[in-house]
């Protein structure tokens, strides 16, 4: 173990989608994973436990899709995201993990013996999967399945069932494991319930794009120390030089996108300067 200090320029965002069904999270995920890639959705996997949902947003582009069959195990998972892992995926869609706490929960039912008890041999399943997405090094965006959620109340007597929201299908409180977390509406409106990285929180709803998947990879990308590659682009003294800088340091694109346009165009005025030298010097000597 070694000390060091804190930087997020190796940061993999690990984010929760929450929705009912029809709320749009498979399309949302995807759309989230094209920012994350700079548009590159190779670099995408989908683990589609969804009867193969995942191949209706084929049109997005070319991205990779790993069906999943029952039983929805957690050693399944954990197989299907190695897989992906070994493939090179930078983004890798867990659509969803519901599947996994569903069948956690009839195997617990199926267990002999004390109900107390057996729960202390599911926790560590559970945690296997969920560490495992933590842990790994890729970008992952997990859906989450929301269903309606009751309280009994009091009513002249008798315990009478009442609406209080929606519920995740997960373990309770999985979503503070996650960076991110929204919670989707039927109307495909999204507000975001958890947020470490600060550009969301108190965010009136909003359609989540592709241009939201650029934002929080900018943010991952912010904790590189850019200073010296700025000194870099400055000191480009001619346009080739520059495209060469700028395909070297593609992964941080965003962050650097103004310096690079600024260059450019201080780059492009002295050529036309240099031009309009060259044309009056050969004007005038030939007076």
């Amino acid at each position: 173990m070694n000390l060091r200090q804190s930087t997020r320029s190796n940061a993999k965002m690990k984010m929760a989608l929450q929705a009912p069904s029809g709320a749009g999270k498979s399309m949302s995920a995807l759309l989230l994973a094209k920012g994350l890639t700079n548009d590159n959705l190779s670099k995408v996997a989908v683990i589609d436990t969804e009867n193969g949902s995942a191949d209706l947003y084929a049109h997005l582009g070319n991205y990779n899709v790993l069906s999943m069959s029952p039983p929805f195990t957690p050693e399944k998972y954990i197989e299907a995201i190695d897989i992906c892992l070994k493939g090179g995926m930078e983004v890798i869609i867990v659509d969803s993990i519901s599947h996994c706490w569903d069948y956690l929960i009839e195997y617990h039912s199926s267990m002999p013996g004390n109900s107390f008890t057996n729960w202390g041999k599911i926790t560590p399943m559970q945690n296997n999967f969920i560490n495992k997405i933590l842990q790994s090094d890729a970008h992952f965006i997990a859906t989450i399945r929301t269903k309606q959620d009751y309280v009994l109340n009091n009513k002249n007597g008798k315990m009478v069932p009442e609406k209080v929201g929606l519920k995740a299908i997960q373990r309770d409180g999985v979503d503070y494991e996650f960076t991110l977390v929204f919670d989707i509406n039927i109307n495909h409106l999204a507000v975001c319930s958890k947020d470490r990285t600060g550009m969301f929180a108190d965010r009136p709803e909003f359609i989540i794009t592709a241009g939201t998947g650029r934002r929080i990879k900018e943010w991952c990308n912010n904790g590189t120390d850019l200073e010296p590659i700025k000194k870099q682009i400055k000191a480009c003294g001619t346009l080739e030089q520059l495209r060469a800088l700028y395909t070297a340091n593609i992964a941080h694109k965003d962050s650097l996108i103004n310096e690079f346009q600024n260059q450019q165009e201080v780059l492009k005025n002295q050529q036309i300067i240099n031009i309009n030298k060259f044309s009056q010097n050969g004007t005038s000597s030939s007076k």
